[in-house]
C-alpha cells in the first residue's frame, strides 16, 4: 500500500490532529498521503488532493477514515463499488465501524505496512420506487427506515418479502437492515445482532401495537416491499440515518441486496464478535 487516502469528518475537531499526524506517519513510512478537499482543509493540508471522495478512493491503495460510524457510512454510499479497502479510526462514539482506536492508530499502521491485516467485503443495500410521483434510488451500508412526519400517530406499513405478504404493521416506524446494520438501529429496537458474513436482511418494526410483532430475518436474496398505507401522516424513508425522503400514502418501495459493496480492513488477530463484547461492554465471559 503505496498512496494513502486521508479522510476526515470536518464537523469533529479531534480529527484535526488526528489527519495531520497521520500525515506524518505516512510520510516517515515512505508511503505517499492523498485527501479531499474538506479534510485538507480542516487540517490545514498540504499534500495532493483529490475533487472528490470516489476520485479519492481511485486515486489510492487505502482510505484512512477518521470519525464515527455516520462519517464510515457518508464515505461507504459515496465510493460503493471501488475496491480501496477503507480503515475506520474512532474519533466518535460506540463505533462499530470504526472499529480502530484512534490511541492505537500510529501501531494499527505498522500492523499495515507488514501486512497483518484481513479486508472483508460488505455489501450495501438499494431501495427502488415511487415517492410522491418521483423516483427514487438509495444506498446504504447500514439500513433503510421507515418512519411517521408526526410522532403521536401509529404508521401503518405492508410489507411483502418475494410478492408474499409478510403483515400489515401498526408502528411508529420499521428498520430493514443489512447485516452490517444489524448493530446500529435494528439492535435498540430488539433485534437480533447478525454477523457480517450472514447473507440476510432483518426487518424489525419500531414500537409495534402488536406485540407479537418481531423482528423477522429473511435471505439477502430477497425483494422486501414496504407500502405505504397511512393517509393521515406522511411517511418518510431514511437511508443510513443520513439521506430522506417522503413518501405518499400508497407509495411502495423495493429493498434489494445491491450490486456494490464496500471493502473494510481490519487489523489481523481481530474479530465481529470480539468487537461486539468490547462495544456492548459483555460481562459473564471467560474469554
Amino acid at each position: 500500500m503505496r498512496r494513502i487516502g486521508i479522510v476526515a469528518n470536518p464537523d469533529k475537531h479531534a480529527c484535526r490532529a488526528l489527519a495531520q499526524q497521520t500525515v506524518d506517519w505516512v510520510v516517515s513510512a515512505g508511503r505517499q498521503a492523498v485527501t479531499d478537499p474538506a479534510t485538507a482543509k480542516l487540517a490545514s493540508l498540504e499534500i495532493p488532493i483529490s475533487p472528490n471522495l470516489p476520485a479519492l478512493a481511485k486515486a489510492t491503495d487505502l482510505l484512512v477514515v477518521f470519525g464515527g460510524d455516520g462519517t464510515m457510512l457518508r464515505v461507504a454510499r459515496e465510493v460503493a463499488g471501488i475496491p480501496t479497502p477503507i480503515l475506520g479510526v474512532n474519533a466518535g462514539g460506540l463505533g462499530f465501524l470504526t472499529a480502530t482506536p484512534s490511541q492505537r492508530l500510529k501501531e494499527a499502521l505498522a500492523q499495515i505496512w507488514a501486512g497483518e491485516f484481513e479486508i472483508e467485503s460488505r455489501s450495501l443495500i438499494a431501495a427502488s420506487g415511487m415517492a410522491s410521483g418521483q423516483a427514487v434510488a438509495q444506498l446504504a451500508l447500514n439500513d433503510m427506515v421507515f418512519g411517521r412526519s408526526q410522532p403521536s400517530r401509529m404508521l401503518e406499513l405492508e410489507v411483502s418479502v418475494d410478492g408474499q405478504v409478510l403483515t400489515c404493521y401498526r408502528c411508529d416506524g420499521l428498520i430493514v437492515s443489512s447485516p452490517t446494520g444489524s448493530t446500529a438501529y435494528s439492535l435498540a429496537a430488539g433485534g437480533a445482532v447478525v454477523a457480517p458474513d450472514a447473507e440476510v436482511f432483518a426487518i424489525t418494526p419500531i414500537c409495534p401495537h402488536t406485540l407479537s410483532n418481531r423482528s423477522v430475518i429473511v435471505s439477502l436474496r430477497s425483494r422486501v416491499e414496504v407500502k405505504a398505507i397511512s393517509r393521515r401522516l406522511n411517511t418518510t424513508l431514511v437511508a443510513d440515518g443520513q439521506v430522506e425522503t417522503t413518501l405518499s400514502p400508497g407509495d411502495t418501495i423495493a429493498i434489494r441486496r445491491s450490486r456494490r459493496a464496500v471493502r473494510l480492513l481490519h487489523l489481523a488477530g481481530s474479530s465481529f464478535f470480539e468487537t461486539l463484547r468490547k462495544k456492548l461492554n459483555w460481562s459473564g465471559s471467560s474469554v
